[in-house]
């Protein structure tokens, strides 16, 4: 095959996520709502009859359907779904930065104004136990709780050792990430949904 030829395979090539195909995508939203005339964020509790961790503090969101035109689509509609809104509802959706986790996902996280009170909200009994809010204001002054996290590498028993440098004895890269953790009363917010407060925040603070 000519050089030439085969190197403009790759001339228009847009470049992705190498392995992106393997991912799920999720779309997520950061709530803001007005509460007395103030911003709060408003997080949701997943329902004790969810599959996947349930009792768990979150935002809305969830996988990207089909149907979806693209990862802000799916987090408006999911937001919609979950909390008994319209779609017209959900405003001003802007992008935060994206994750991807070390379990085959890709988060699209972004942050929007929910157009109604909180009295309003309708939260869909299947996927969601209870909402609350908590004060703008408030998470801006709390300094979180922040612990680390070791990830360290654990090849299958049929790894082929032999065919490495070192074999069984080679140093992996180990990893370290980092837990953040809010508290409001009696609610602990941590995990992937820390994360993406904790980011929101940080931006906010940068540009205050």
């Amino acid at each position: 095959m000519d050089e030439q030829k085969w190197l403009e395979t790759f001339r228009y090539r847009k470049p992705r996520l190498l392995g992106a195909g393997s991912y799920a995508s999720f779309g997520i939203l950061l709530p803001l709502i007005q509460v007395d005339g103030m911003p709060h964020i408003l997080f949701e509790v997943r329902s004790q009859d969810m599959r996947r961790q349930p009792g768990e503090i979150c935002f809305p969101g969830g996988k990207v359907d089909p149907s979806d035109q693209g990862e802000k689509e799916a987090a408006i509609r999911e937001t919609s779904e979950e909390l008994g809104i319209s779609l017209d509802e959900v405003r001003d959706v802007y992008p935060l930065d994206y994750i991807i986790t070390p379990f085959g996902t890709m988060i699209y996280p972004f942050v929007g104004r929910i157009e109604t009170s909180p009295e309003d909200l309708q939260p869909n009994p299947a996927e969601v136990g209870e909402v609350f809010t908590v004060p703008l204001d408030d998470l801006l002054n709390d300094e979180p709780d922040i612990y680390t996290i070791d990830v360290k590498m654990h090849p299958e028993e049929s790894f082929p050792y032999e065919r490495i440098p070192g074999g069984k004895q080679y140093e992996w890269q180990a990893r370290k990430m980092q837990e953040v953790f809010y508290y409001h009363e009696d609610k602990v917010i941590w995990g992937l949904t820390a994360r993406i407060l904790h980011h929101f925040l940080s931006e906010l603070k940068k540009n205050q």
